[in-house]
C-alpha cells in the first residue's frame, strides 16, 4: 500500500507472519528496505511493483536493516531483478549478511556451546532453500543522507537487536523505517497474535536506540512484523518495548533470588518464561536472545556472578 506519496509497504508473506518491505520513491531513484526471502522480490515486490507502474531500473539502493535471513534473503534476485541497485547494510553487520553459514553460526546458534541451545539441522537447511547470499556494495556506520532526487533520507545506527542494525529516516514524510530495531512485547504472527519473544540481543544498545527514535517524534514508526503506527501509537509501542526491558531485567534477578542457587540460561527460562509472555514450547526457548542479555548487564552491574556447571554450560547466581 502507499501510506502517503512515494512511500510504500509491500508486506510479503512469510509462513504465517509477514515482513514488511519498503520503497521509497524519488524523483531520481527509488529506495528499497529489506529483501524478505528470494521469493518476496521475484514474487511480491515485483508484482507490487507492475501493479503501482514502478520501475524495477529505478531502484538504486536496497538497504537490509540487519542481518537475518528474512531481511536478507531476497539479496540475490535483486542483483538479477534491479540491475541498477546496490546493495547496502550497516557495516557491522556486513559479514553475516555476506555469508548465510556465518549468520547461522555466529549469530543463530551463538548459544550453544556455553547455554545449551541451538537450532536444528532443518532450521539451517530451510534457510538455505528460502535465501541466497551475495556481497554488499555499501557499509553504513549511521548518519550518512541519500538523495533520491528531491527527496532525501537519512540512514540511523540503532544498534540492540543486532550490533549493525540501521533504520531510515524518510525526511519528507518523517517516518521512521525501523526494521526489527524495536521489537514490542512479542513478534506477531499475521493476525496479530503472538509468535514468538522479542529478539533483542544487547541491552543497553537497544535502550539507547529506542530513546533516539523517542526523540526524533517520527509522524510514524514502520516495522517489519507489526502494524504500521501513526503519531501516539508510534511512542506507545516505544515506551511498551522500553518497558518490557525493565520487566525481563527484573525477573531475572527475582528467578535467581528464589532459586538460591545458580541456573544456566535454558534453566531459568523453563522457571520463568510463562512471567514473561505467553508462547508455548518451542517458542519460548527464544527468550534467550533477551535474556542472555539481561543476564550480561546484571553480571556487568555485579549483580551476579557466572560460572560453569558439570557439563561446562555457563551458570549464574547471586553475587
Amino acid at each position: 500500500m502507499e501510506l502517503s506519496p512515494g512511500l510504500h509497504r509491500i508486506e510479503c508473506p512469510i509462513g504465517p507472519r509477514y515482513v514488511a518491505v519498503y520503497a521509497i520513491v524519488g524523483s531520481k531513484y527509488t529506495l528499497l528496505v529489506d529483501t524478505g526471502f528470494d521469493d518476496s522480490i521475484r514474487t511480491t515486490v515485483v508484482n507490487y511493483f507492475k501493479e503501482k507502474k514502478l520501475s524495477l531500473d529505478a531502484v538504486r539502493y536496497v538497504i537490509n536493516t540487519h542481518s537475518d535471513y528474512d531481511h536478507t534473503g531476497g539479496n540475490k534476485a535483486v542483483r538479477e531483478l534491479m540491475p541498477n541497485a546496490l546493495i547496502c547494510a550497516g557495516e557491522r553487520d556486513r559479514p553475516m549478511i555476506e555469508n548465510l553459514n556465518s549468520m547461522f553460526f555466529d549469530r543463530y546458534n551463538e548459544f550453544e556451546k556455553d547455554h545449551g541451545f541451538a537450532e536444528s539441522k532443518d532450521a539451517k537447511d530451510f534457510m538455505m532453500t528460502v535465501a541466497f547470499e551475495t556481497n554488499v556494495d555499501i557499509g553504513f556506520a549511521g548518519n550518512e543522507r541519500i538523495d533520491l532526487g528531491g527527496r532525501y533520507v537519512e540512514i540511523l545506527h540503532t544498534p540492540g537487536h543486532s550490533w549493525g542494525h540501521v533504520s531510515i529516516l524518510d525526511e519528507k514524510s518523517r517516518a521512521i523505517i525501523i526494521g526489527d530495531a524495536v521489537l514490542g512485547n512479542s513478534v506477531l504472527l499475521a493476525d496479530g497474535q503472538p509468535a514468538f519473544p522479542p529478539t533483542y540481543r544487547f541491552v543497553e544498545a537497544y535502550r539507547s536506540t529506542i530513546r533516539l527514535l523517542k526523540g526524533y517524534q517520527a509522524s510514524e514508526i514502520l516495522t517489519s512484523h507489526y502494524p504500521r503506527y501513526v503519531g501516539q501509537a508510534g511512542t506507545d509501542f516505544l515506551d511498551l518495548s522500553l518497558n518490557y526491558t525493565d520487566l525481563i531485567e527484573q525477573i531475572c534477578l527475582d528467578t535467581l533470588k528464589r532459586a538460591g542457587k545458580a541456573l544456566t540460561m535454558m534453566e531459568l527460562i523453563e522457571i520463568a518464561h510463562d512471567r514473561m509472555g505467553v508462547w508455548v514450547d518451542p517458542a519460548y526457548k527464544y527468550l534467550a536472545y533477551p535474556v542472555l542479555g539481561h543476564l550480561e548487564v546484571l553480571e556487568s552491574y555485579q549483580k551476579i556472578k557466572r560460572s560453569k556447571n558439570s557439563a561446562g554450560l555457563a551458570q549464574f547466581q547471586l553475587a
